[in-house]
């Protein structure tokens, strides 16, 4: 006999690149015969959310499981402004997957969580363009422009609602799933370090452009990102050896880690959820876009350690 469940809500965390692990959580529940009611979601959270409740998570896991390294830092297109990078290219792409597609359209109810830029205000995204929606909710700033919507500048729901539980509350869920993809990370994970590898992609980018102006493709310029923004100054002749220090991209993805950490600790402490999927992410950072196969074995590992006190949480309530 078929088991009736409650209305079940699933809230996606913010983590970057964590994130890929979102896509084995969902994969995990689906063979357990688990599907969410309500689906809410916080920056990366908001992305893979909405690409499952769209019905593209399989072209999204090919698109994931694709990227190396240099390939994905070809999607930030680097610029100077009140941004490191203006996401365009990656936005793109991500419209690609989802399509013209409205969040009031969708199948199962869905909402990305955003920060309002002046007010600090949260801010729930249930209608209007997808793809819109989402790009608003990941745009961490100084790294991602805010997302102007509706009169409000826009940026990563991270800074407010790490883990979304409180809005599948809102939407009477009975049983609320929380991903949390930070619970073993903060003072474990590496800081990797991204400048050799951005810096090569920027020049490789810029000689692709001047080729395609008739340029000399063999001296690329690197007119967009120089190389203090991600990597130490080199040590002046006959110094004393120091430790390096960390390059701007290394401190922000830190800074953000010890923010989220924080904050995710008081929400859920707040704001408890009935069952938490934690994958175990310590060895992950927050820029290893190019090891999604690993995140996403590892989130389906996190469903089957979950599944006594999600089963049990099922089985109480009607």
């Amino acid at each position: 006999m078929t088991r009736t469940l409650p209305r079940i809500g699933l809230a996606l965390g913010s983590g970057v690149a964590r994130g890929f692990a979102h896509i084995g959580v969902l994969r995990g529940l689906a063979a357990r015969g688990i599907e969410a009611d309500v689906v809410a979601g916080t920056s990366i959270g908001a992305l893979v959310g909405a690409a499952h409740v769209a019905g593209k998570l399989d072209a999204f896991e090919d698109w994931a499981l694709s990227l190396a390294t240099r390939k994905f830092w070809r999607y930030l297109d680097p610029r100077l402004g009140g941004s490191l990078f203006g996401g365009q290219r990656l936005s793109e792409r991500l419209a690609e997957h989802l399509g013209e597609v409205l969040v009031e359209d969708l199948p199962v109810p869905f909402t990305a969580v955003a920060t309002d830029l002046i007010s600090g205000h949260e801010v729930w995204l249930r209608e209007g363009d997808l793809t819109e929606a989402v790009r608003a909710s990941y745009a961490l700033p100084g790294v991602f422009p805010p997302i102007e919507h509706h009169g409000r500048w826009l940026v990563d729901g991270a800074l407010v609602n790490p883990v979304p539980i409180s809005v599948c509350r809102a939407q009477e869920a009975r049983i609320v799933i929380a991903v949390n993809l930070n619970a073993d990370s903060f003072g474990r994970a590496r800081v990797p370090s991204p400048a050799p590898e951005a810096l090569a992609v920027i020049e490789d980018i810029e000689a692709g452009e001047d080729e395609a102006a008739g340029e000399d493709a063999d001296k690329p310029r690197r007119r967009w990102l120089p190389r203090s923004l991600t990597r130490a100054p080199r040590a002046k002749a006959k110094a004393a050896p120091r430790r390096e220090t960390p390059g701007m991209l290394s401190v922000v993805a830190a800074s953000f880690d010890i923010v989220q950490d924080r904050l995710t600790r008081s929400r859920l402490a707040g704001e408890p959820p009935d069952v938490t999927i934690a994958p175990r992410l310590n060895n992950f950072g927050f820029l290893d876009f190019d090891r999604a196969d690993e995140m996403i074995a590892l989130g389906i590992a996190a469903v089957e350690r979950a599944w006594p006190d999600l089963d049990e949480a099922l089985s109480t309530l009607p």
